[in-house]
């Protein structure tokens, strides 16, 4: 008996789960101030920008197939969507009985997200050229 991870309903839910979520935000349109989307938590509390800020400008960016401007809100949030659609695809080609390397099972996955998200969250707080322009 398999289980419903093994089957390719799984990946395909989650897909279109994750498709639509990326719809939704794109409708909201995180550029109107005072809009649906409310201002991230780190920024309004602290005012500074977290790792994650400007990932919904991002997304929709993406949407719009807006590349540029998806990496000038936020490179390393383009990055991991990258790293997450690989994986997604190399979940979907399991589930069908094909096989793609995926970079979640590699020795040092969790510690390069790490580093590189803790990186990111200091560069984009140095108030100095080139990395003042990081912030969003």
């Amino acid at each position: 008996m398999s289980s419903l991870h093994d089957s390719p309903l799984a990946p395909i839910a989650i897909g279109t789960g994750a498709i639509c979520s990326c719809m939704a935000i794109a409708a909201a349109d995180p550029t109107t101030p005072g809009g649906v989307i409310p201002v991230c938590p780190t920024k309004a509390l602290l005012g500074i920008n977290c790792p994650g800020c400007g990932a919904m400008r991002m997304i929709q960016c993406l949407t719009q197939f807006r590349f540029a401007d998806a990496v000038r809100y936020n490179a390393l949030a383009v990055l991991f969507t990258v790293l997450l659609l690989w994986a997604w695809l190399a979940w979907l080609l399991k589930t069908l009985g094909k096989t793609m390397p995926n970079w979640t099972g590699w020795k040092w996955s969790p510690h390069v997200v790490g580093v590189l998200t803790a990186v990111w969250f200091v560069v984009r707080l140095l108030p100095f050229e080139p990395f003042a322009q990081l912030r969003v």
